[in-house]
């Protein structure tokens, strides 16, 4: 699984440009670029990502998994289909960008009861800010968030970030792309 998920991610969602590099949201420049959605928003993608993240965390004794709207919310609700699939469900929580401007005014969307024991979950974690703000905003609605996993790690600084907050693990990360794209050319 782990390794047709990197192919797909590779295939449908990398690029390498060493010499021109890409501007990030975050206002770096990078060498790789990463658009996650083009294998997360897949039905192949989809599923084997919430089956990558479901083996993943079945040790884990967490009663969600979510993060940050919109990079998370594919890993999330594939995860937690495959979870209700496997009989071990686990629910969903989502970190609005803004609170709603009407109803209850929620930055947190979730049917979790208070103290759920949760795992963040972001695609590509470059400064961790998304990763971060997520694992605050959880634990500021009442959640207990046991750690972070990214579906790539670029490497550039994230990783350290994110463990100022709370442990953080990657499935993927720069290196895994960078050993195929070696292999190709």
């Amino acid at each position: 699984m782990l390794e047709e998920l990197l192919k797909i991610l590779y295939e449908r969602s990398f690029r390498y440009d060493p010499d021109h590099g890409f501007l990030l949201s975050s206002g770096r420049k990078s060498d790789i670029y990463i658009d996650a959605k083009k294998t997360l928003l897949s039905p192949d993608g989809l599923l084997l990502t919430g089956r990558v993240f479901f083996e993943h965390l079945r040790g884990e004794k967490i009663q969600g998994i979510g993060g940050l709207t919109m990079g998370a919310d594919p890993i999330a609700y594939a995860t937690a289909l495959v979870s209700a699939i496997e009989g071990r469900p686990l629910g969903v929580f989502i970190v609005r960008k803004e609170p709603k401007k009407h109803g209850t005014k929620q930055t947190v969307e979730t049917a979790l009861p208070q103290g759920a024991t949760v795992v963040v979950v972001d695609d590509v974690v470059t400064t961790g800010a998304s990763t971060i703000r997520a694992v605050e905003e959880a634990r500021g609605a009442g959640l207990k968030v046991l750690r972070a996993v990214a579906l790539v790690d670029r490497e550039e600084g994230g990783r350290e970030n994110i463990e100022k907050h709370c442990p953080f693990d990657a499935i993927f990360t720069r290196k895994d792309f960078l050993r195929l794209w070696k292999k190709k050319h």
